[in-house]
């Protein structure tokens, strides 16, 4: 039997369209894109075309987007980076407790700076509560960052409510956006944030690529010195090939995410559906409404994840649980929503 993959939400293959827009790319456009010949022209121009399609896809200004190597980079530089230039105004980060560790690792980080972090509690779905930010907002908070979308029990937040108390009290708003982009719409216009983070290889682009928006008139410390790429905002010579994979998946959002969002609803829909009828004790984690059409996030009562997927060696997915010799590491997010163990 052909295995089956289920874990698209760690990484999706490159897409047929995608790889056939970056081919030209790996081969006969290799100038450096800030060469002034024709070679670098070439690809200057598809960069550019690239930032455009991204800015579509976001429905940002083409000059608010730049190109980084991936999420994890985009969170770095978005946090990091506001942090260290609002220094002089506070110290005070707000997040929650289901965050990526692109996100959580570099919040412990800064607070090893010298930066006070307040950890968020999420209720038995994984939602913060507008309510909850601005309790937690003191004079001396300079960001907020919370998640769009959970990687995995993809509950949505309220991003946009949340952005409305950041901007109520003068607070920079970065949400992480890598695993929304490409499932629901993802658009700065109506999230009102200033900063935002996408990668690549959570929508049919390759790894090693991703983006992020800069409101304009925000500033940031920068964290990659040297030459003025990326409108003197990330140092280093841009990514050609893969920045047109990832403007060729964007291009194939903004024309069928409606058609995508669909199917993949369908699709997981079917599958609880099968589950429970399976296993009437299993619980589906999550918001039951506010989630990703994509991401199921199931427990079985009185069983490990790692055990049962040992047993299906033919599919592909992802635990809730990552099991250390004689112990188990309970996810922090299913920790968090207090799923039973």
């Amino acid at each position: 039997m052909k295995p089956v993959y289920l874990d698209y939400n760690a990484t999706t293959p490159i897409d047929p369209g995608v790889a056939r827009a970056m081919l030209p790319f790996l081969h006969e456009h290799f100038g450096n894109p800030s060469s002034s010949h024709v070679f670098g022209v070439t690809t200057r121009q598809a960069v550019e075309k690239a930032r455009k399609q991204v800015a579509r896809m976001l429905r940002c200004q083409v000059d608010e987007l730049i190109f980084t190597s991936g999420g994890t980079e985009s969170n770095n530089y978005a946090i990091k980076g506001a942090a260290h230039a609002r220094r002089q105004k506070g110290n005070h980060i707000i997040t929650s407790s289901v965050e990526h560790p692109a996100v959580t690792e570099v919040c412990r980080y800064l607070e090893g700076e010298g930066y006070r972090v307040t950890y968020l509690p999420v209720d038995e779905h994984g939602l913060v509560y507008p309510d909850q930010v601005e309790n937690a907002i003191t004079p001396q908070t300079i960001l907020i960052t919370i998640m769009h979308a959970n990687n995995e029990v993809g509950t949505v937040e309220p991003i946009t409510e949340i952005a409305e108390v950041a901007r109520r009290h003068g607070v920079l708003i970065h949400t992480d956006c890598a695993q929304s982009v490409g499932k629901i719409p993802v658009h700065v216009d109506e999230l009102n944030v200033d900063l935002l983070s996408i990668a690549g290889h959570k929508l049919y682009a390759p790894k090693g690529i991703g983006a992020l928006y800069i409101r304009t008139g925000v500033s940031l410390e920068k964290c990659m010195h040297g030459a003025d790429h990326e409108m003197n905002l990330r140092a280093g010579t841009e990514n050609v090939l893969e920045i047109v994979g990832l403007g060729e998946a964007a291009e194939m959002v903004n024309e069928n995410l409606l058609r995508y969002r669909e199917q993949m609803t369908l699709m997981r829909d079917r599958l609880e559906s099968g589950l429970r009828a399976a296993f009437p004790d299993s619980r589906i984690n999550g918001h039951p409404d506010h989630r990703l059409p994509n991401t199921a996030s199931v427990s079985f009562r009185g069983m490990e994840a790692n055990t049962i997927l040992s047993e299906l060696a033919e599919v592909a997915a992802s635990a809730g649980a990552a099991c250390h010799s004689d112990q188990v590491d309970v996810s922090s997010v299913l920790e968090a929503i207090k799923v039973p163990l």
